[in-house]
């Protein structure tokens, strides 16, 4: 039987303080976000006060402050001594607030209450949307067609496909306008009267109501389709070139097509500036151009452009995109001259037409926002040695206001206020601790940096020795974990330039002479010999890890096709050229 009892229990477990919590997260924050953070908590800490630079003392301030109270005292004393305007008298201000139209209001009053916020004002970049959108609204579309092209717009990602299937679409586009109350734009598209003899065929040929309901549905859903066919080609106009496809091939065939529109209208217009050059020598090639063409001069400009080389390019490039892409990504030059039917150069100047194109055209209205780094520390030579400089420039330097602690000491002072007070005063002294505590971590993490990397410090990356974080903490007696937080997001400056903390720790292979070798340097050597191969005969992995081998450094060639995938380096046959 279940009975409740009361049992004693003594046991050992590890808790983190709000202390503890506060420690390791200030520990982890860079320059800009510690100052943001200390800036944060002067607004909801009124214990915490920023020092000025040009600050009195207390003495000096109260000097100052009894001086001022006397030269108020006397001016008042004085002021009073001389009569009185009674002019002066009269309270203007609320004259005007009781008898004038309520409508109108102060200076004062409108910019405290009715002035529009500063950040209406801050520019922000135009993402790929509101680029598309811009120019949606230029065109001149009917209402179905601009709903269905916004929801394209929508479904964009940030390369510029679209994700979405038509039917997913069709189904978004049925929701809304049934929510939104418009399934006049459905019977706008298909026609009253036609959804009315589907209703009528249907109900003849079964004889109930459902298959009617069902077929009008259908007609519906064939009608959103087209429309959103119709809205996908109109999106596909817009700038940039290639935005709405679905697929890499239907991309770059819309780039094609657009450039090869371009030639079109230039060889058409040079055509026909030639030929009535034959007949006017002086004629303007702008008037010439805004001129009608006749059948005949089409017809020529037809020709001429048929018959150009650089249209032919165009149509080469066409086949390599639709049925060659595979080949292109190989670079198999001999199968895809073959595939194509056409001389080499023919195929070499399709191929160097088909590298302008912009695989992600929507990438270029999505940019991330530029990242601001500014060192937290500096490794500054003195007398031929280096030393660790914190970067505390622009940094509030923070100390606890003495009008507080007075409160403290007051014995009048309420009891909740005191109280108040007293865990205002713990936390900051709490959080004055945490930021010295940072500061000493990072100083002694980046005096082992220097000791250890000061080859690398004189004579560049070349010199870079491997080090764990592991063996930096065991020297400063820390554990592992706060080293990881000291260098995290930080950046440091040296005379060889400006570096992540984290880029000093790397671990390390057999290298010459019986030494280690940095991942990045290993790293940096494959990239070389790869870049400096024949294209003909790219190096294979064997040959790779052979080279390696014959220059003192002991990889195998697994761990060198693992570092080449980690570059993104294609593998030997995607490099080779034939």
């Amino acid at each position: 039987m279940l009975q409740p009892k009361l049992n004693l229990k003594v046991s050992q477990r590890q808790a983190l303080t709000p202390g503890l919590v506060q420690m390791v997260s200030v520990l982890a924050l860079n320059k800009l976000e510690l100052k943001e953070m200390i800036n944060t908590e002067m607004v909801e800490n009124p214990v915490l006060e920023e020092m000025e630079e040009s600050l009195t003392t207390l003495e000096e301030r109260s000097a100052k402050e009894g001086d001022r109270e006397r030269s108020a005292e006397e001016t008042v004393a004085e002021s009073e001594r001389v009569e009185k305007d009674p002019f002066d008298e009269i309270d203007f201000g609320s004259y005007f607030q009781d008898y004038l139209d309520p409508g109108f209001r102060t200076t004062s009053n409108f910019e405290e209450y009715d002035k529009p916020s500063f950040e209406n004002f801050l520019s922000q970049p135009s993402t790929l949307a509101d680029h598309l959108m811009w120019q949606l609204g230029s065109l001149t579309l009917t209402p179905q067609v601009r709903l269905a092209a916004e929801l394209i717009i929508g479904n964009l990602n940030e390369d510029g496909y679209l994700t979405a299937t038509d039917e997913e679409l069709v189904e978004v586009l049925l929701a809304e306008t049934v929510r939104g109350g418009h399934t006049e734009l459905i019977l706008e598209q298909v026609g009253e009267d036609r959804l009315e003899r589907v209703a009528a065929e249907a109900v003849d040929g079964s004889g109930n109501g459902a298959a009617a309901g069902i077929a009008v549905a259908e007609q519906e859903r064939a009608a959103l389709r087209t429309l959103v066919g119709t809205a996908r080609t109109e999106v596909q106009q817009l700038d940039p070139v290639g935005i709405g496809a679905r697929d890499l091939k239907e991309c770059l065939l819309l780039q094609i097509a657009a450039q090869e529109r371009d030639v079109q209208l230039m060889l058409e217009r040079r055509e026909r500036y030639q030929a009535q050059q034959a007949l006017d020598p002086e004629a303007d090639l702008d008037v010439v151009a805004a001129r009608p063409q006749g059948k005949a001069e089409r017809n020529g400009a037809e020709n001429g452009a048929a018959g150009g080389a650089s249209v032919s390019v165009y149509g080469v490039a066409r086949h390599i995109i639709e049925s060659c892409l595979t080949m292109l990504q190989k670079k198999d030059m001999r199968e895809l001259t073959r595939s194509c039917g056409r001389s080499a150069e023919e195929v070499q100047a399709a191929v160097e037409l088909i590298r302008t194109l912009d695989p992600r055209p929507g990438q270029r209205y999505n940019q991330g926002e530029t990242r601001l780094i500014e060192p937290d520390v500096a490794f500054v030579k003195r007398d031929d040695r280096y030393v660790v400089v914190m970067n505390e420039e622009d940094m509030p330097t923070l100390r606890l206001n003495q009008g507080y602690r007075k409160m403290l000491r007051q014995k009048q002072t309420e009891k909740e206020v005191r109280e108040y007070v007293k865990e205002r005063y713990k936390s900051a002294i709490q959080l004055l601790r945490n930021i010295e505590q940072r500061k000493n971590t990072i100083v002694r993490t980046c005096e082992v940096i220097v000791r250890r990397q000061a080859e690398f410090l004189e004579r560049g990356e070349e010199a870079l020795r491997p080090m764990m974080i592991k063996d930096v903490a065991e020297e400063i007696g820390v554990h592992p974990s706060t080293v990881s937080r000291a260098v995290a997001n930080k950046y440091v400056h040296t005379t060889q330039g400006v570096y992540e903390l984290r880029f000093f720790f790397t671990e390390g292979v057999n290298g010459p002479e019986g030494g280690d070798m940095p991942l990045v340097l290993l790293k940096r050597k494959v990239k070389k010999l790869i870049e400096e191969e024949d294209a003909r005969k790219p190096l294979t992995d064997d040959q790779l890890a052979a080279e390696l081998q014959r220059q003192g450094i002991q990889v195998t060639r697994r761990t060198v096709a693992k570092y080449r995938e980690d570059m993104q380096i294609p593998s030997t046959h995607q490099r080779r050229v034939r």
